[in-house]
């Protein structure tokens, strides 16, 4: 009876695990595929009519009008539909927070507070429920960050369709992760809604320089013996394959972040982000400062400010010809919302076509994965975006078909699992 009962109990855990299982992983492209008769969407402004995507082997071969060849690619009717790029969503946790909750589904966060050579990349859960729920609103790229410290660490970049770790690398170690240090910090539980200078800073303030001497130092010696992890990470930061990301908001913090990140001999930095950048456009134009800026779902820093100054400031910065970007610091599943934000950042100011740019062409770029992807031309990878209405609009956003680097992903969730199995349960 016992053993019936383990039987029993164990053909239930197995039905259940099935039954809670992530969709498979797509196979490598094995045919040229057009896309035809749809409205494109290339990414970086343009927009083509009735027309034509083909991609084979993972790339995109040609792009154009109804006229445009599409030799012996098995063709598909997408009459009526919008292809799009696919959405690239920087700055999120995916993979490494599962449930908020449970600190047991979190690997996030290390201790300590300058950890530069921590990589979020060998810490990245492809089996996460959120990336397909965030990939069936059309994001196909995300940035995976640690968070904590002072430096939190190094991200990467990886696309949303993969086994492991190392498969669902696009681009590795691609920025440090840094934390200005706040003039001001709030007051604890009992000092709710108050405002005090950070005594602390002055001490994280020479510790930082401290290390940025030591890792600019470090990175001259050819050959370091031994080595030391920490400047050994770092090193990106001055031959320019590593980006330097500096989360900070008010106006005198960006300028202090930016002529400290100048002032250490760092060739690349991103202020992340940055409420209050519009007040110094000047400064970002004339250092060449890429601003990405977080969620506009949140009320104005300032009491001076308009109601509506987080929508509006993706097309101040962008009509200023800063280099804007999107992201959503949000709890992992909303990051399924990036489309949607670019959407109402076209309501205050951008066209549709300047807010899709926002999240494909000017994410890849600040990411530096523009030469592969962010916008559907030839050469490029062929991550592509099916929708039956405006990618945009959370109204009409339908994802029927996505694509990424040429492999049809399937699109399932479990949300849509659910549906389905109460929608059958109690009739729709």
């Amino acid at each position: 009876m016992k053993k019936i009962y383990l039987l029993l109990c164990s053909g239930l855990l197995c039905a259940a695990s099935l039954q809670a299982q992530p969709p498979i992983i797509a196979k490598p492209q094995s045919k040229a595929i057009a896309l035809k008769g749809a409205t494109i969407h290339i990414g970086n402004g343009q927009v083509v009519e009735n027309g034509v995507v083909v991609f084979e082997n993972g790339k995109i071969t040609a792009v154009g009008n109804a006229q445009t060849s599409t030799g012996s690619a098995e063709v598909i009717d997408a009459a009526g539909k919008h292809i799009y790029p696919g959405v690239i969503a920087p700055n999120t946790n995916l993979g490494l927070d599962e449930v908020s909750a449970v600190k047991a589904t979190q690997d996030k966060v290390e201790t300590g507070m300058l950890n530069p050579n921590v990589r979020s990349l060998i810490s990245y859960n492809t089996d996460s429920e959120h990336i397909y729920v965030t990939r069936d609103n059309g994001v196909l790229i995300a940035q995976t960050v640690p968070e904590g410290g002072v430096i939190s660490g190094t991200s990467s970049v990886v696309q949303l369709d993969a086994w492991n770790w190392e498969d669902a690398a696009y681009r590795k170690d691609d920025g440090i992760w840094m934390t200005w240090p706040a003039m001001f910090s709030m007051g604890g539980r009992l000092e709710a809604g108050t405002v005090k200078k950070n005594d602390k800073r002055g001490e994280v303030m020479g510790e930082l320089d401290r290390t940025f001497k030591d890792a600019y130092g470090y990175s001259q010696i050819k050959n370091p013996s031994p080595l030391n992890l920490k400047l050994e990470a770092m090193k990106g930061l001055y031959d320019g394959t590593k980006t330097l990301f500096i989360h900070t908001d008010y106006a005198k913090e960006i300028v202090e972040a930016v002529n400290f990140a100048k002032s250490h001999n760092v060739k690349k930095y991103v202020i992340v982000g940055g409420d209050d950048a519009y007040l110094i456009i000047d400064f970002l134009k004339e250092n060449n400062v890429p601003v990405l800026l977080n969620s506009l779902h949140r009320l104005p820093g300032r009491t001076e400010e308009d109601v509506d100054m987080p929508y509006k400031l993706p097309a101040i910065l962008h009509k200023a010809g800063i280099l804007v970007g999107l992201a959503y610091e949000e709890t992992p599943y909303n990051y399924r919302n990036v489309p949607f934000i670019a959407g109402q950042a076209a309501g205050h100011g951008l066209s549709k076509e300047e807010a899709l740019q926002i999240v494909t062409l000017n994410n890849a770029k600040i990411l530096g994965i523009d030469t592969r992807t962010g916008t559907l031309e030839t050469g490029k990878d062929a991550n592509i975006v099916v929708s039956t209405g405006d990618l945009l609009d959370m109204r009409t956003n339908n994802v029927i078909q996505a694509f990424i680097q040429g492999r049809q992903i399937v699109l399932d969730d479990k949300q849509k699992r659910l549906y389905k199995r109460f929608s059958e349960k109690y009739g729709k």
